[in-house]
């Protein structure tokens, strides 16, 4: 690592890797060491590697949704110069194979000293014009998207900040990272609002020991902070909310539903939807968080300004 500088400023912070295994994907986060991430890497890594259905960086964190198979590269400096040309699983771990030229050859090594890996192999020594191969392995984990609604009064409180306080403790636990935290905009029009008509999504990537762990830390804490009595949670596992799950919070963005709409796609989406006290309030904003939990610049979106 010396002969590519001080290792703790170009070493990658952070990999995830998000298992389905009944879709076949895995969704691939990585923490790039540079301030606002490589877009670079986005583009190279898509454009190389048929494994990946789609990528995208938020901040320097790399988002890849990966195909659990293996392929052949047809590396190209400048034009195909890296990809992943292998993702498996394999007990408790994900094994992430890439492959690259020149300066995109020597990623494994810096992959390697990342917070979550279990450990690299080096296959092949990249840098200058050689290729550079190896393997990366990190615990596999899953991926679990939590709604959140109707935590706050007309006089005090405010949602946004009462999730983020449990996305945190989910990571002091121990149970996995705190991934995203979406304000998911509603229909502004609803009387029943107290007042700006959000519901919050929060994104876990979980170990899976604690899969179901996660939902009673929640439930317990907002049973304790909670400052109103039509609090709900609604819990969805998997990587890709549901062109359903979708529908649902747009309708939702755009004018009133019913509380049997969000029962009955919960009941199609194997959503759980946990009231926190007696009252049904908070269910439809629960479930509406989570469709657009990963699009945030829709989620966040007025009607006028949606269509």
């Amino acid at each position: 690592m010396d002969k590519y500088g001080n290792a703790e400023d170009i070493s990658y912070k952070k990999i995830i890797a998000m298992v389905d295994e009944e879709l076949g994907i895995v969704e691939l986060i990585e923490e790039h060491p540079c301030p606002n991430g490589a877009q670079w890497v986005i583009y190279q890594y898509q454009r190389t590697s048929p494994l990946i259905i789609s990528a995208w960086r938020e901040g320097n964190n790399h988002h890849f949704i990966l195909k659990i198979d293996k392929c052949r590269l047809k590396l190209v400096p400048s034009l195909s110069a890296a990809g992943i040309e292998q993702v498996f699983v394999k007990d408790d771990n994900v094994h992430i194979i890439y492959a690259g030229l020149a300066g995109a050859g020597v990623g494994v090594e810096l992959r390697k000293n990342a917070e979550n890996v279990v450990d690299a192999i080096l296959h092949e020594e990249g840098g200058g014009s050689k290729l550079g191969k190896g393997v990366v392995i990190t615990p596999r984990m899953e991926k679990v998207i939590i709604g959140i609604d109707d935590t706050d009064t007309k006089e005090e409180g405010a949602t946004w900040v009462l999730a983020n306080e449990i996305g945190k403790l989910v990571e002091k636990e121990g149970i996995g990272y705190y991934i995203d935290h979406t304000i998911i905009q509603l229909y502004p029009g609803n009387p029943d609002k107290t007042q700006n008509c959000v519901s919050i999504a929060l994104t876990f990537a979980v170990y899976p020991k604690y899969k179901y762990k996660i939902k009673e830390l929640i439930k317990n804490h907002l049973k304790e902070k909670s400052l109103s009595d039509k609090t709900a949670m609604a819990v969805y596992y998997g990587i890709t909310p549901s062109k359903s799950m979708k529908l649902y919070t747009c309708k939702a963005k755009r004018g009133m539903v019913s509380v049997e709409e969000a029962k009955a796609v919960a009941m199609r989406n194997n959503i759980d939807i946990i009231k926190i006290f007696e009252k049904d309030g908070g269910i439809i904003g629960a479930v509406a968080a989570l469709g657009l939990a990963e699009h945030h610049d829709i989620a966040a979106k007025l009607p006028d300004d949606f269509e």
